[in-house]
């Protein structure tokens, strides 16, 4: 019976730790974890550790390393002293190839897209900003160009014009899981046969900056919906109102648009309790809202609690 790959699993979010414990109970329990540091707390807070640090402590893998930087040369050194088969990397930093090429089969990444499209920091921001029915997921061999590797495993997923950006993070943080598990069983019979890329069919997903998050009222209903869905839940569609900040996170299209007849971009209306912008070509329906240091909230409490004035305006 051959021995158990010797595995190195690097991450810090929560989209990381459905994969790193999907390994653990697949047998493949990694010889040690990589994630950032501790978020720094306060005088009355203790600092922070990243959730893939809590859930390696919860699971009981006592090796956790947190380099200050990846491309230290200790850190290179470190982990060559393991001397593991595989490094499995799911959200985690750009490696370089010291680490990655120290393994003895390499490293795989787990990515938010059907490579190569959206390569990048923000593939699922930017399937549904695009207003895609499809995307995915994609296990690549890493390569010293970021996100051009070869393709191991992809997995198509459907998806809806409801969706926000946080839905499809959730729905792939689960899936990636099994992506995960699966391409290591490849690599531990030795199956793995990495397709190349085809860099005519790539695209970019560079990361969302807030910034980038302010809403033009004066853009068609559909892609104004695609720009909030897509900056939601982080780092938030936002417009002004009343001189301040109002995040926008879900929004709807009604089949039966409502009688409110026509009006300039960024007027509000109100119907039954519902909450209507105009845009350039039909009303939206806002659903979730989030007025300046308060809580998010239904669209139809802000209305109970705002007082809007006919003809009042966003943007």
């Amino acid at each position: 019976m051959s021995q158990p790959l010797r595995i190195v699993f690097m991450g810090t979010p929560e989209f990381a730790v459905p994969s790193l414990e999907a390994l653990v109970e697949a047998g493949h329990t990694p010889v040690a974890i990589v994630t950032s540091l501790d978020t720094p707390g306060s005088r009355r807070k203790p600092p922070t550790p990243p959730p893939v640090k809590r859930a390696a402590e919860w699971l009981g893998i006592e090796r956790i390393l947190q380099p200050e930087s990846v491309k230290a040369p200790e850190f290179a050194d470190e982990i060559a002293a393991l001397h593991v088969d595989l490094i499995v990397v799911v959200a985690f930093k750009i490696l370089p190839p010291a680490i990655f090429e120290s393994a003895r089969l390499g490293a795989f990444n787990l990515h938010g897209s059907l490579l190569p499209r959206y390569r990048g920091a923000a593939p699922i921001q930017r399937a549904v900003m695009a207003g895609d029915s499809e995307t995915g997921l994609t296990t690549f061999a890493l390569a010293a160009r970021v996100d051009t590797g070869g393709i191991l495993v992809q997995q198509r997923v459907p998806l809806s014009p409801d969706d926000t950006a946080g839905d499809l993070h959730d729905r792939l943080m689960t899936l990636g899981a099994d992506l995960v598990v699966e391409t290591v069983r490849l690599y531990e019979k030795g199956n793995v046969d990495p397709q190349p890329q085809d860099d005519a069919l790539a695209t970019p997903a560079p990361k969302l900056f807030r910034e980038e998050g302010e809403v033009d009222w004066n853009q068609p209903a559909e892609q104004v919906r695609r720009h909030i869905h897509g900056f939601s839940p982080f780092p938030g569609a936002w417009t002004t109102w009343r001189s301040e900040a109002l995040k926008l996170y879900r929004t709807a299209l009604p089949d039966d648009a409502p009688v409110l007849g026509r009006a300039a971009p960024g007027t509000l209306a109100v119907q039954d309790d519902h909450l209507f912008v105009a845009c350039a070509d039909r009303w939206l329906e806002l659903i979730d809202v989030q007025q300046a240091g308060r809580k998010r909230q239904d669209a139809a409490d802000f209305v109970r609690g705002a007082s809007l004035e006919a003809g009042e305006r966003v943007g």
